[in-house]
């Protein structure tokens, strides 16, 4: 019986992989290149920036990750510098910033492409490019915005909450065995020592200088006068543009013409360069994705037991 039930379960599989194929076509992200037309790569960072990979064994059609990933972006600069028919890369942001981490990633990943590849790279700001969402458009080699939208944030931060007087008063007392001084730093139930905060002080430096260091390396500017933009605030991109953070005010269109221009690429009818964009997971793509790999290994895991007479740890058997 348990047989028939694997068998028909690889068969219902195979089925559903062969839709599957049909649905998505040869749109294979890691598929070889065709030359088409010259053409302006789009990339979009839209949301949280976070470090990581894009896969999506991780999802789920009900519990997609919200944002952007490096590993997401850096994949499509990687395929945009070996597309002989891309000449420019757009960023198209709208992102309130995110990990330093994953800003320092795609920043050394840019840096690399257009060292490469010598193709230009413009980014455009929609609503926000603030913090990372910054540290990755200063690496641009023009930078539009709206006159509305807001940038800057130029900083780093570690957030701390101390809930020890809530837990008092709730009658709720923690401790805890460490192996070291610093093992429990950040633990909410305390205050942190005048060691503790001079160490975090000290990470946040460092961080805050490489931060400084892109936008005066992207921006051209001197770090001097960097710092003394970088003090946290956010600005307008009006603003922006008047203290050399942004080089025009404009939109995503006048950003993609610039991007056709810089790349030499010929130009439409309506003045705008033929584009290529990664295209965006549909929710049968979830759906059969990640969830037909849980169940293929699933029923991988069950035939294999069945064969070989294993039981499935913790559960209880009735012989």
């Amino acid at each position: 019986m348990i047989k028939k039930i694997f068998t028909s379960l690889i068969l219902l599989i195979a089925i559903m992989c062969f839709v599957l194929s049909l649905l998505k076509g040869n749109n294979n992200s890691d598929k070889a290149v065709v030359k088409g037309p010259d053409r302006v790569a789009v990339i979009d960072i839209e949301g949280p920036i976070t470090s990581g990979s894009d896969s999506l064994s991780s999802a789920s059609l009900w519990s997609k990750s919200t944002g952007v990933t490096s590993g997401s972006i850096m994949r499509q600069l990687r395929r945009a510098a070996g597309d002989d028919s891309v000449k420019a890369v757009l960023l198209r942001i709208n992102s309130p910033g995110g990990s330093a981490t994953a800003a320092e990633e795609v920043a050394r990943e840019l840096k690399r492409f257009k060292e490469n590849t010598k193709k230009p790279v413009v980014a455009s700001m929609g609503d926000s490019a603030t913090s990372a969402a910054y540290w990755i458009a200063a690496c641009g080699d023009k930078v539009y915005a709206n006159a509305s939208s807001l940038t800057g944030s130029i900083g780093a931060y570690v957030p701390y909450t101390n809930l020890q007087e809530v837990l008092k008063k709730i009658g709720i007392a923690s401790d805890r065995i460490k192996s070291g001084p610093y093992k429990d730093i950040l633990a909410a139930d305390r205050p942190m020592t005048p060691e503790e905060r001079q160490l975090i002080q000290n990470i946040v430096d460092e961080i805050y200088g490489d931060f400084v260091n892109a936008v005066a390396e992207g921006r051209k500017m001197d770090e001097a006068q960097v710092r003394r933009l970088a003090d946290g605030r956010i600005y307008t991109g009006r603003q922006a543009k008047t203290l050399g953070l942004v080089d025009e005010l404009g939109n995503y269109y006048d950003a993609l013409q610039e991007a056709g221009k810089l790349g030499q690429i010929k130009l439409k009818a309506d003045g705008l360069p033929e584009v290529l964009e990664d295209e965006k997971p549909q929710p049968w793509e979830y759906l059969l994705g990640a969830e037909l790999s849980r169940l293929f290994k699933g029923a991988v895991a069950a035939g294999l037991n069945s064969d070989l007479g294993l039981e499935q740890p913790g559960t209880a058997q009735v012989r």
